[in-house]
């Protein structure tokens, strides 16, 4: 029975051993954008043809290297062969690497995949003994940002700069991963040439290059976590060799460098002495109200022009509407910008231009127009009021009936004339009797008498609407967002190409939509006050979610390459999205 069991075991061993294994192994399955993964295939029998995964998401540094292992220990064979590589992932994100393929014996064996997670850049320990230690201490890439504490939409810059040491040089340098800005709106800068300047760094004299600069404006509050920029770079280093004329030879490696990771403490603005006309301007501005005529006839238009001037987030904000006499008839006003950013923010004006029709004679005051704002650098909200404007309309010599009264019977006798003075175009004319019709009984005559009388209800009913709208100043805020909604989205489908203008038309539209659906303003348009209200107004999480994911696209979409097909699904989805939220309101 005993020795049943034992052939049994060495039978078994004998079947196991002579199977054939073919596995992949990581030193690692979750690895920072800066660090490097070690990948072995490593099998039990030789064999031909091995065909590596493709390692699309990853680039080779290093490998394949080989090595077999053939012992005999107490009359055993134990065989191993083992391939080596060494990657750098190419971007963020959850990964796979593929299966590797070898064929033994005329069967093919496939390794399994292994998912694989790469996080933003972290700290990498120092090795002296490593060949890229002293690339690492002569090259390093920094984040200057000019305020670490702003207020809530405060402008703030961030110069990404390359140090570059005396005795180091630079082969090539790629962007592995931009940093996303989540939670601020941001402008980039273009940097139009790459200009070497010479200046102080960690008590050194270093070389350096501006690679990039973005203003970003804080939408939310608290601590905001800025994401590392982060470069693969071709470094020239020194070495211990020496060429035949004895100068120092310098040998290249690779080296990731990072920004770091920093974080942004906004502050929130304060809630005493915050006006109630103001509208999430951040900055230092001027106000000015300008009517274009101050003297007119009735029935003529003029123009009136509230103009923000100044720097600060102009994007971010809306203008105040003004408040006129109802008599007036105001049509929507016509915008325009004229901004431009630099490190030290953006600087310019914006202005609405309405155009005013009079149509009646009278005087027509424009009350005061208030603008506020919150200046960072008093730490307090200041206003703008404009001056009293007054318009005066008289009457259309045109139309009056004070003109035709003034024609006397003896102004008309005047015209009159003896026929002498015509003889020069005497002609001969025989003039014949026509038939009298009788006008007053006609048909055409009760036609044209009755039918003013139908349009005349109607026109006091349009008159009394059209007044009461024009005093309905919220609800003219909600139509002037809805219209600025479908102009942005119309904006979007013409710039389907251009991801920059696509995306920053794409999410006014989705803003301005919002802000006339659930009649919030932009000082509360953050992801999670937008996620609140969607939630409390019923909509469904599904379409909530969808809704916030395309916020997010349009502010990941700018520091990620993305071609004409990705802004087609993403103006399709913002049309379905928009139609599905109606739906539910």
């Amino acid at each position: 029975m005993n020795l049943r069991f034992i052939y049994l075991l060495i039978f078994s061993f004998n079947l196991l051993s002579g199977q054939v294994s073919f596995r992949a192994k990581v030193s690692k399955k979750t690895l920072g954008i800066n660090e490097r993964l070690q990948i072995d295939f490593l099998m039990n029998e030789d064999g031909d043809n091995f065909t590596p995964p493709s390692f699309e998401n990853f680039k080779v540094v290093g490998g394949p290297s080989q090595s077999i292992s053939n012992s005999w220990i107490n009359g055993v064979r134990t065989y191993s062969k083992t391939y080596t590589y060494f990657l750098a992932p190419k971007k963020r994100g959850s990964t796979s690497i593929g299966q590797a393929s070898i064929e033994v014996k005329g069967v093919i064996y496939k390794t399994s995949p292994i998912e694989i997670n790469v996080t933003a850049a972290v700290d990498v320990p120092k090795d002296p003994n490593d060949p890229e230690y002293l690339a690492s201490e002569s090259i390093d890439l920094v984040a200057e940002i000019s305020k670490t504490d702003p207020y809530l939409n405060e402008a703030i810059s961030v110069v990404y700069k390359l140090y570059i040491a005396e005795n180091t040089g630079i082969r090539t340098w790629n962007e592995i991963d931009k940093p996303r800005y989540n939670d601020f709106w941001s402008q980039n800068i273009d940097v139009k040439e790459l200009k070497v300047q010479e200046g102080l760094y960690k008590g050194e004299n270093y070389r350096f290059v501006v690679l990039k600069k973005t203003v970003l404006f804080p939408q939310k509050t608290g601590e905001l976590s800025l994401e590392p920029l982060t470069l693969d770079i071709s470094v020239e280093v020194p070495s211990n060799r020496r060429d035949i004329f004895g100068r120092r030879a310098t040998t290249t490696v690779n080296r990731t460098v990072t920004a770091g990771n920093r974080i942004i403490k906004v502050k929130p603005l304060p809630k005493q002495g915050r006006p109630e006309n103001f509208s999430g301007a951040v900055g230092e501005f001027d106000f000015k109200v300008e009517s274009s005529k101050k003297t007119l006839t009735a029935s003529e238009a003029f123009n009136l022009k509230l103009e923000v001037s100044g720097k600060g987030n102009l994007m971010l904000f809306e203008l105040p509407e003004p408040i006129l006499p109802s008599s007036l008839e105001i049509y929507d006003p016509e915008h325009s910008e004229d901004i431009k950013t630099s490190l030290n923010g953006t600087k310019g004006r914006i202005l609405d231009n309405y155009t005013i029709v009079t149509n009646e004679s009278g005087q027509y005051p424009i009350p005061p127009i208030s603008f506020s704002f919150f200046n960072p650098k008093t730490k307090r909200y200041e206003t703008i009021n404009s001056e009293k404007i007054i318009v005066n309309a008289s009457e259309n010599p045109y139309i009056s009936k004070n003109n035709v009264d003034n024609i006397s019977q003896d102004n008309i006798s005047k015209i009159e004339s003896k026929d002498s003075k015509f003889s020069s175009i005497y002609t001969s004319t025989k003039l014949e009797p026509i038939e009298k019709d009788d006008f007053f009984k006609s048909v055409l005559f009760w036609l044209l008498f009755i039918t003013p009388l139908f349009f005349i209800p109607t026109i006091i009913i349009y008159t009394k609407i059209k007044g009461k709208r024009a005093m309905d100043f919220e609800g003219n805020k909600i139509r002037k967002n809805r219209k600025l909604a479908k102009k942005y989205l119309s904006e979007a489908k013409k710039n389907i190409g251009n991801k920059e203008s696509f995306y920053e038309d794409l999410e006014r539209a989705l803003h301005s939509y919002l802000k006339a659906k659930l009649k919030i303003k932009t000082v509360d348009l953050s992801k999670d006050r937008i996620k609140s209200l969607l939630d409390n107004n019923s909509i469904s999480s599904s379409n909530v979610t969808v809704f916030v994911k395309l916020l997010e696209s349009c502010d990941f979409a700018r520091y990620t390459p993305l071609g004409k097909s990705d802004m087609i699904k993403d103006y399709e989805t913002a049309s379905e999205i928009i139609t599905q939220i109606d739906k539910q309101l």
